[in-house]
């Protein structure tokens, strides 16, 4: 977690959190709908909010492009891949681009994706960054899934994924480094349920992490706002001293006929600073903004000086390599069959 005082510092900088109203896809076309209201959002929320500061990240919701079909009818994993979902990059990770490329801003979404260099018929709900360019430049699958989901992870085709990537942290949990935004790691809604995923992140160079998106009842559990996954994001941010990037997904669509929508996830948006401070929070989610300054030199500062928070630093890492060394969950499940 050093940092290279070298390099030119970085300016500090507007992100945005985005919460979009999601409509469940029936087919890949659909997704169309979707990015339409995404583009609309993004517009509306850069040109508010960049008369403070230059908007240099824009994240998105998990959920914002597909809606979660595949979840809600619990729909056989080799149909959804084939004929749902996308590959990233794509056509829409291209119109995202365009987007990014306009206002000059990196834009961090999911979608679940075909990964056909890894194993086919498979898809893995997966992270992503766009540069100001319009280009990918980071993809990161979910490594934990919710009980109903049918995501495939690297686990799950564990032999294949280390054949191909390796069995470092970078394999599973990769960073993406910048000279203009600092360094941004993907996680997605339960994989921030695991203490390890966040730290494996920041121990990787993670200055500001992207978490969207968790379901009633944890986000609503409790009297204050954002329930216990709040109060996960502020731990990650207080334990690794990162960012905490949070935007939910707006109410759903559940079918096409669907006179109104379903609200889900129950809102709740945030934005944590690495002190485990609540930056920006947004109860409604329904086409809603977070939005906070992000200055990275302050984190490294902080870092860098801070005798008693910066809990990194004193880590005594002997103490725990054998942690992990009996397996829990059974790994290869997916490299024959795919996902029950």
């Amino acid at each position: 977690m050093s940092s290279d005082t070298s390099k030119k510092p970085i300016a500090p900088y507007l992100c945005i959190g985005l919460s979009t109203i999601a409509y469940n896809i029936s087919k890949r076309a659909d997704i169309k709908r979707n990015l339409d209201n995404i583009e609309n959002c993004i517009e509306g929320a850069i040109e508010t909010v960049n008369i403070n500061m230059p908007v240099k990240i824009v994240a998105l919701a998990e959920g914002a492009l597909t809606g979660f079909t595949d979840e809600v009818f619990d729909l056989p994993h080799t149909l959804a891949a084939n004929e749902l979902f996308i590959e990233i990059p794509g056509e829409e990770t291209e119109r995202l681009g365009k987007l990014a490329k306009k206002y000059g801003t990196y834009i961090i979404g999911q979608c679940k994706a075909r990964w056909p260099e890894v194993i086919k018929d498979r898809y893995f709900n997966t992270l992503f960054i766009i540069n100001p360019e319009g280009k990918v430049v980071h993809k990161a699958p979910k490594n934990h899934i919710w009980c109903r989901e049918r995501s495939c992870t690297p686990h799950d085709v564990y032999d294949r994924w280390v054949e191909l990537y390796g069995d470092g942290i970078e394999a599973f949990y990769p960073v993406l480094k910048t000279d203009d935004i600092g360094n941004i790691g993907t996680i997605c809604c339960s994989d921030g349920e695991y203490p390890e995923a966040v730290r494996a992140l920041a121990l990787n160079g993670a200055e500001v992490v992207y978490r969207p998106s968790e379901a009633m009842p944890m986000t609503g559990s409790g009297i204050s706002g954002g329930g216990s996954w709040m109060i996960q994001n502020r731990a990650h941010a207080e334990f690794n001293s990162v960012y905490m990037i949070c935007p939910n997904i707006g109410p759903v669509y559940v079918h096409p006929k669907t006179e109104f929508p379903f609200n889900v996830s129950g809102g709740n948006s945030h934005i944590v600073d690495y002190r485990g401070e609540i930056m920006s929070y947004q109860a409604n989610n329904a086409n809603s903004i977070v939005t906070a300054v992000i200055d990275i030199e302050a984190l490294r500062q902080f870092r860098v000086m801070n005798l008693n928070r910066n809990w990194t630093k004193d880590l005594r890492t002997e103490l725990f390599k054998k942690m992990s060394d009996k397996p829990i969950q059974p790994k290869n499940l997916c490299l024959e069959n795919a996902p029950l």
